[in-house]
């Protein structure tokens, strides 16, 4: 748990909660407001060592809520292994009314964050890692990350929701 603690942006607390599962609290800041969400994220689908699902469903209080879910495959690739994720992201009330720009680059941003922090954690400070160049269209806010991003595939989805 320490290692999911320290790869997720603004984790404050990590507690298990059932098999696969665990209760969180975390500050994400999204545009002018941040908020304080407590939440589940609970793996799925697992299908070791090839694919599984991490889904998040949490409230921030006056802020809103946010919710969503990544579908995570490894691939073997010579020596390395290629983690690709694609990930799907809702949010609603005050802070769907920040704009679906701003909120899709902070979730965009958390998520990039997030994958970077945990291939770092597993494969050491200087992994050997090759760059693959295919980042989503939607990135125009030009944090490639550079060596971070070196064996990540990603693909992005956001909804908003205004209720």
């Amino acid at each position: 748990m320490a290692l999911l603690k320290q790869c997720i942006p603004g984790c404050e607390s990590i507690e298990p909660d059932g098999e696969n599962a665990y209760q969180l609290a975390l500050t994400a800041a999204v545009g002018p407001v941040k908020a304080r969400f407590k939440g589940r994220m609970a793996l799925l689908d697992i299908a070791a060592p090839d694919s599984y699902t991490i889904q998040f469903d949490g409230q921030g209080g006056a802020a809103g809520f946010g919710k969503g879910s990544a579908k995570v495959t490894l691939a073997p690739e010579g020596d390395e292994t290629l983690l690709t994720y694609a990930v799907q992201a809702q949010v609603g009330g005050k802070i769907a009314q920040i704009g679906s720009r701003l909120v899709d680059a902070a979730a965009r941003k958390m998520a990039d964050a997030f994958f970077a922090r945990f291939t770092e954690a597993v494969s050491g400070p200087d992994g050997n890692d090759e760059t693959q160049g295919n980042e989503s269209a939607g990135d125009a806010d030009g944090d490639a990350g550079g060596d971070e991003d070196r064996k990540r595939k990603r693909s992005w989805t956001a909804w908003i929701s205004k209720s």
